[in-house]
């Protein structure tokens, strides 16, 4: 799987990156026909302590599915889109047997 993180307006280092290709990849077990991962991470200017955006869409075949998740961390929010993904896909899987 192709895995392209953008970073909105700063500069990520390579440890989260690594985390977030680490925790993506890990999908393929759910789905072995994902073709792509778009990342972006983003840092809202609200008040808030969650202000740490993860939007990941995977490119699967027949559709693409798409989850968005604020949090403290970026690690804390990948984490959350990765479980809302894995659900996504075992449901799509479902669906195409």
């Amino acid at each position: 799987m192709q895995i392209q993180v953008q970073s909105i307006h700063f500069k990520s280092d390579s440890s989260l990156i690594s985390f977030i290709e680490d925790k993506l990849n890990k999908l393929t077990l759910f789905h072995p026909g994902i073709i792509a991962a778009d990342v972006f991470l983003r840092l809202d200017k609200d008040q808030d302590r969650e202000n740490k955006c993860v939007e990941v869409k995977l490119n699967v075949p027949g559709s693409d599915l798409f989850s968005s998740r604020k949090a403290t961390s970026f690690e804390e929010a990948t984490s959350e889109v990765a479980d809302a993904l894995k659900r996504q896909l075992e449901k799509a899987r479902n669906r195409a047997a």
